[in-house]
Parts: C-alpha cells; structure tokens; sequence
C-alpha cells in the first residue's frame, strides 16, 4: 500500500500541488467489484483545500487516473455502519450517498479516522460520524504497516512549522561542537540522546530537593481553600438577602405595569370618543337646513348643499372596529340615514317643480320665435338649474334612485318640450323653402298657404324621411328646334309636377342658406343641452357611475331610456358618456326624422339640392367629429349624412337613366344634346358648391359615372340620328364636352377631356371627308384609272399612250369643269354642310375652313399627276388655288 501511496503522490497529486494524507481500497456495495482508491488530500497552497478524491485505474491498466474529487466541506456524514464489530462497510454523504466497501476493516477505520482528523483541523462545519468507535476518534489504529501510515498521516496532519533564526543558530553550534554530526548522524543521535537522559536526571533531582517548598505551598493551598469556604458563606447570605429585595421590586413592577395599563386604556377610550363625536355629530345649523332650508334661493341652496355635504361625510367615516356594535352609533347611524331620506325627498319634489315651472316659462318664449328662423335660447334655464349641480351630485352618492328618476323626468319633460320647438323650427324652414321663386312664381304643388304646406310635408314624414308618395315618371327627352333647345337644358331636372325652368340659381341659393341656417342653428342647441346635461348630472368623468353592478346594461327601446333596478342598487351602463348619449337620443328623438323630411323637401323640389346638402352636412359632421367623435350630435349628422349621400346617388342614377331612355326627333336636326347641356349646368354648378369641400371624392366619383354616360349616349343617339349625319352629332357634343372641361378644369376629367378632343377631331374629319366626297367626280374618275395604270406597272411618262388616258381625253375631262362649276358645286355643299351644323356650337366656320383644306389638297393631288404624267403637255386646270380661296370665302360671306 505504502508503494501505491507514493505512486499516487507522483503522478498525480505532486502536479496539482497536492498532498496525500490518507488512502483506502474500496469498491461500490453491491455492484461488480471494480477496485479503485478514495484518497484523503490537501493542497500545498494557502489557504489550504480539503478533497477526498476517488482514483482508479486505466482500462489498459498502466496507470492511475484521477476520476472524481469532492470537497470536505460537503462531506455531511460518515457512515462506518457498526462501532462495535468489524465491518468493511461505510457511507459517505455528499449531495448523495456513496456506499463502500473498503479491502480490509483496518484500511477503513485509518480513513475514517483521517477524514476525521481533517475535520477538526480545518473545517469550521462539522461531519457527524456516525456508528464509529470514539477510540477510533482520538487515536489512530496501531498496527503493523497502517500504524506508519497512521503516524505519517497524523504527522502529515500537524502543520509544519518553519524553524526560526534562533533555533537554527542554536542547531548549526551543537553541529558544530560534533565534528561527526553530519557525517555519523547515528552517532550524533546516541551523543544527543545520553545528554538527554543527563538533563532528564538532573531535572528529576531539582524536583526532590525542592520538596520543602512543595509541602510549604500545599499548606498555604489548604489555607485558600478556607477563605474560599468563607467567602461563599458570605456570598450566599448576600444571594438570599438579594432574592428578597428582587421580590418586592418585582411587586413593585407589576403594580406599576397596572398603572400604566389602565392609563393607556383611558387615552385610547377618550380617543374613541373624541374620533366619535368630531366625525359623526351634524351641526344644528345642518340639520335645520337639510328639514327646513330653502331651495329657491341662491343663499338657502349654498346653505343646504354646505349640510349635504357634512351629512355624506358624516355617514360615510370610516368606522373603527367594534363601532359598529354600539348602540349610540347604531341610533346617530339611522338618524343620519333619516335626514338624508327626507332631504333627497324633499330636492327630488322641488327640482321635479322646477321642471315644471321652467317649462311653463320656456313654452311662453315660443310665439316669437314661430316666424323667424331661430330656435328658442335655453340659457336662461340652464344656469338657473346649474345652482343645484352640487346637490344632484349628492343626490347620485346618496340615493341613486331619486337622481334616476329626476334624470327620466328630465328627459321626458325636455323631449315633449324640444319636440314641440324643433318641430315649429322645421315647419318654417320648410314654409321658407317653397316659397316664391326670383320671379315671383309660386310652385303648383307648393302653395304658400303654413296649413298647404303642412299638409304637404306631413306626407314627407315616417319613414326616416323618405319620401311616401311615389315620384311621377320622368318626361322623356326630345330633341328641339336650335331655338327652343336651350330653354330644355334643363329637362332633367324635373321631379314630381314641378318645372325644372322655374328654378335658378336665386332659388337654390335661398335653399343652400335656409339649409345652413337650419344647421346652424341646430348645432348650438345640441351642444349646450349636452354640456347642461354633462355639468348638471355630474356626467362628466369616462368612468362607470361607482357602487353599481354590472349585470344588465341600458338599452334603448323606441327612445325611451330603461335601467332595471335591485335591492342592491340600480344597473350601470358601460360610462358616464354613453349615458350622457343616450340622454341626448331621447331628448333630440325628433331632430333626425324631421333633418330627413326636410332633406327629402329640399330633394323634391329640385333633386340639384342634394348638392349643396352634402356639402354642408359633410363640413358639420366633419367639425362635429373633431370635438368629439363618440357624441349625439356627431352620431346623428352621421347618419343623416348618410341619407342625403343616398340622395346624391339617387340625383346621379335618375341623370344616367334619363340619358339611357333619350329620343330623338326624325324630322328634325339634332344638335346639342339636353343630357350634354345639363352636364355641362351640373359640373357648373358642382363646382361652385364642392369649392374647398371636404367630400370632393363622392363628386369625382360622381363626375366619371357621368361623363362616361354621357359618352355612351352620345353615340347611341349619333348612331340611331336618321336627321343628322352621325359625324355630325358625335363632332358637335364631343366639341361641346371638351369646351365644358377644358373651361370648368375638373382634375379628375382629364383623360376624359382629351378623350372628348380626340373623338371631336376625329369625326370632324371623317364628316369633312365623307361630306365633300369628290366635288369633280369625272376628273376625279378620270386620274383614279391613271393610278391604276401606273399600279399595274406602266410608267407615269408613258400613261398618255394609253388610248383612253391620252392628253385628248385629259382635255375632254377638264373642260367639264370650268370654275364657274366649281363654285357652284362649294355653294350647293356649303348650304348641305349648314343644315347638318347646329348654330349653339357655331362649328360651321370650322367645318368649312376644314374642307376648304381638303378640297386645295386634291387638287394639289391632280395637279400632282399632271406633271407627272404629262410632262410638257402644257396642259393645267381651268381654275386655281386662289380661285378656290376666293370661291370658299365668297361663299362663306354671302351666308
């Protein structure tokens, strides 16, 4: 074992600065036996480390590897099993157990008393040995080979101790006394050895000789034990003396701590009291106001919102435990509960009154304002009533019942009141609406008489403002006379019985100004109620209304607010702002239908109206939405908006239908077509009203469904024109079209516009063409078989050979045609070209000028074929180019 220890010491513990202490054969309990080695060591370095590291040996077994190393400190038990027999087995507890079997009983027990060697060396925590012999504890195992061991290991175990100056001087003079002490060490140790045994001697013999002085301190021993004897008599007669002074200091303590006790419990009763009577004691001055103080005036309402006030903070203290079960408590608790019923009672029948009386005094303000276009001012009452704000904020703190039932009384005594004002409001702007035009004309079916127009508009209500009565069909379209047509521009228009031509632009200014005022007007009613309504109901906080549940939410049925109520209180809504919506719906039910009947009036008497309402509607939802987007107000311009867009749609589809279901006159021209006239007046007037809109989208839109129906109808009538040439009536409204955009420069029509140019163009020139033909036909004849010639390969030079192209027939042809002719013949196609043209587009002198140019161009061409056919010929036309000029402007003037 002793060679395998310094085997391991070299190769492997010395290259980790390491030394082995203590070593043992062992095996895994119960496992194939595979021998290793668990190793007790110690490193060189400060401060010093503690490690039982388990060694095995390679696989080809020429050497020791280090396998696992635990540190001491983790050690917490060594298991030897059995103290008192012989037993190879033990345990070691690091963050498991490991159990092992040592090779021999010995080798464990030098381990285990290594281990606990170490312990008590270097390890403040210590290892709990268990069923180990407490001999094995104190000395080492003493036998044989493992006593060395034992004794290197308990050698190794005492740290070394490096040698002082002193004591190597007093080393280096006794070596050097012996002259043999380095070379004979054996003989050095005998010398040293009998010196010892001569000091052990004369030592022994200091001991007897002083003998004397032993048996003199012994006696003077013996004499201090008797003053010790003495002074514990003494020091426990001053114990008991003490004992009695400690028992009646301890009386005295007690009764002390009884003092004490008592007067704490005297300042936290007082306490008690005085935290009782400051926070639940109403001051008569408060209690006269809550039975008897007066409501009606502004000092009387400050005074019993003041003992409101105290009376919430008087029931709502926050008690302290045990208050609850006295019986004074119990009695100021149902007092407080009394005085806040009959208060609550006593504000909910007075403001019910104040209701009541500010109504009568709001119904008598109606009369002036029945023919002007105004509604009444609700200011006044509305600052009355504010001066109960505080007190209805009460109310909801305390009795959420009565505050429920003022708010339903509120809004049903508002709505019947509102109604009756907007419905009178409405009612004259639909009397300023139909009344007399710029001329003084009244329409047919809109007498000026309030109880005619009433019944009129009675029919327009219902159905969120639609209209009933069914709209007559719509007069089918005919081409006029160039006289008349202008005055049927407006055709379109025409809606129910009235006449699209007693309507102008003085007429739907008036409407446009009636509708804004009606607007304006509305606004400022709208929001003031809500602010009222927000600052007297204390509706001002985003936040449910506190001490409610939340099982049924307010729901709106017919306009009528309902809230079901339990005994633990009334059901909340989801915020104090959709309350304050739903408050404003029932008060304003009226002002959506009666905005949709108007907006169905104003349709009805010209459907052009729907314009300029969705412009202002658009701008009022628009600044509406941007103080708050969630609100009555918004939320119901919103969807009146959305009726009068319906409208806009409807205006746009009756045009296109109308433009579908166009005929045209047989027998006369067609000119200008009504449906591009009336583009042209609706564009006009779009674009005035859409200036700087906020809803200039839906008019683009509305642009390019129009135009392109405009352009489909204009073909379909060019091509069913039995009249009119189809060149003709596509030129003149595609001239027309692109006058129109190119004036109104509507940025979205502008491929539409160069579309409308191209078309014009192109079909001026096919009507020039088609229309001027072959003015000298024979000649015209006579150099079409030239070209053929010369397409069939005969040279130019050589075509007068041909028999019948010869200069003899060449001569013949042109003599047909002399000028006088030929002026005649522009004068019958000028008079063709003027019955085709309409006088509205003025087009005559373009078409002219056009052929003019067409006709130089032919004959340009023969003479062309002329030089090149003939050559030196000498042959020419009987007329010139500047014979043509003068004939085309001739002609032009004399017409």
């Amino acid at each position: 074992m002793t060679a395998i220890k310094h085997a391991l010491q070299r190769d492997i513990f010395t290259p980790n600065d390491e030394r082995l202490l203590s070593i043992v054969n062992v095996c895994k309990a119960g496992k194939k036996k595979r021998n290793c080695f668990l190793c007790a060591t110690v490193t060189t370095e400060r401060p010093v480390q503690v490690n039982v590291v388990k060694v095995k040996k390679s696989d080809k077994g020429d050497f020791y590897k280090r396998q696992t190393a635990w540190a001491l400190r983790d050690l917490a038990v060594v298991d030897a099993k059995d103290a008192v027999k012989e037993n190879p087995e033990f345990d070691l507890h690091f963050d498991k157990v490991y159990k092992w079997v040592a090779s021999s009983t010995v080798e464990k027990n030098t381990f285990i008393s290594c281990i606990w060697k170490l312990n008590q060396r270097y390890l403040r925590k210590k290892i709990d040995f268990i069923n180990v012999s407490s001999q094995l504890l104190e000395e080492s195992v003493p036998s044989g080979e493992n006593q060395s061991v034992a004794g290197g290991d308990e050698e190794a175990v005492d740290e070394y101790q490096e040698l002082n100056a002193r004591e190597e001087q007093d080393i280096e003079i006794m070596m050097e006394g012996c002259e043999y002490a380095i070379s004979n060490a054996e003989a050095f140790a005998e010398k040293l050895s009998r010196e010892l045994q001569v000091l052990d001697g004369a030592n022994i013999q200091s001991i007897m000789a002083s003998e004397k002085q032993v048996n003199i301190l012994m006696k003077l021993l013996d004499e201090a034990l008797k003053e010790v004897d003495q002074i514990e008599m003494k020091l426990s007669s001053y114990e008991e003396m003490l004992q009695s002074v400690k028992e009646q200091m301890d009386q005295i303590s007690e009764s002390n701590h009884l003092i004490h006790l008592s007067n704490t419990n005297n300042v936290k009763l007082l306490s008690e009291i005085e935290f009782l009577v400051n926070h639940m004691d109403l001051a008569k001055g408060h209690i006269k106001a809550l039975q008897e103080g007066d409501l009606t005036s502004s000092r009387g309402i400050e005074a019993c919102t003041n003992a409101a006030d105290a009376l919430l903070q008087c029931m709502n203290v926050a008690l302290r435990p045990g208050h609850d079960m006295l019986h004074a408590v119990k009695e100021q608790q149902q007092r407080f509960s009394d005085l806040r019923e009959q208060f609550a009672r006593r504000l909910a029948s007075h403001l019910n009154s104040v209701f009541v009386q500010q109504g009568h005094d709001q119904s008598s303000t109606l009369a002036q304002h029945s023919v002007e276009l105004t509604l009444p001012n609700h200011h006044p009452f509305h600052r009355d009533l504010l001066r109960y704000a505080k007190l209805m904020e009460w109310l909801k703190n305390t009795d959420y019942g009565k505050y429920e039932g003022l708010t339903k009384n509120y809004m049903d005594y508002l709505s019947r009141l509102y109604e009756r004002e907007i419905k009178d409001f409405f009612e004259v702007a639909k009397i300023k609406m139909t009344g007399t035009t710029k001329e003084g004309k009244k329409f047919a079916t809109l007498p000026r008489k309030e109880s005619a127009v009433k019944q009129e508009t009675e029919s327009l209500h219902g159905s969120s403002g639609k209209l009933t009565g069914s709209t007559s069909s719509l007069n089918k379209l005919s081409v006029q006379s160039s006289g008349n047509r202008r005055s049927q521009s407006s055709s379109l228009l025409d809606m129910g019985n009235m006449s699209a031509s007693d309507l102008d632009v003085a007429d739907r200014t008036k409407f446009d100004k009636i509708f804004e005022q009606v607007l304006s007007e509305l606004e400022p009613l709208c929001l003031a109620e809500q602010d009222f309504i927000s600052k007297f109901f204390k509706l001002q906080q985003h936040q449910s209304i506190p001490g409610t549940t939340t099982n049924e939410a307010e729901e709106m049925d017919g306009g009528i607010l309902s809230r079901s109520y339990t005994s633990g209180g009334p059901q909340t809504i989801s915020s104090e702002k959709d309350m304050i919506r739903q408050m404003m719906t029932k008060i304003f039910r009226c002002i959506e239908p009666e905005l949709n009947n108007l907006i169905a009036l104003g349709d009805k008497i010209d459907s052009f109206n729907s314009l300029y309402m969705l412009v202002k509607m658009s701008h009022h939802v628009w600044t509406a939405q941007n103080v708050d987007p969630a609100s009555f107000l918004s939320t119901t311009l919103g969807n009146v908006l959305v009726t009068v867009k319906r409208n806009f749609d409807k205006c746009i589809s009756n045009q296109m239908k109308q433009m579908d279901e166009v005929k045209i006159s047989k027998k006369s021209k067609v000119g200008i077509l009504p449906f591009v006239a009336e583009f042209e007046e609706f564009a006009g007037l779009a674009e005035s009203i859409f200036k700087n809109a906020e809803r200039r989208g839906d008019l683009d839109k509305a642009y390019i469904k129009l135009i392109r129906a405009v352009f489909v109808s204009v073909e379909k009538v060019a091509n069913e024109s039995q009249k009119t040439p189809r060149d003709v009536v596509m030129m003149e409204n595609f001239h027309h079209i692109f006058a129109t955009l190119s004036r109104l420069k509507i940025s979205c029509l502008e491929s539409e516009k160069k579309e409308a140019k191209q078309k014009y163009t192109d079909h001026l020139q096919s009507y020039v063409i088609y229309s001027l033909g072959q003015p000298l036909e024979k000649l015209n004849h006579f150099f079409e078989g030239v070209e053929a010639r010369v397409a069939q390969g005969i040279r130019e030079e050589e075509v007068s050979y041909q028999l019948a192209f010869n200069k003899q027939e060449l001569r013949k042809v042109i003599k047909e045609y002399p000028g006088k002719e030929v002026k005649k013949g522009l004068d019958n196609l000028y008079k063709k070209v003027d019955k085709h043209l309409c006088e509205e587009e003025n087009l005559l002198q373009v078409v002219w000028h056009s052929m003019q140019d067409e006709f130089i161009r032919q004959y340009k061409h023969f003479e062309g074929l002329i030089a090149r056919c003939y050559p030196g010929s000498g042959i020419t036309m009987e007329f010139t180019i500047q014979d043509i000029l003068d004939y085309c402007s001739s002609i032009a003037q004399s017409h």
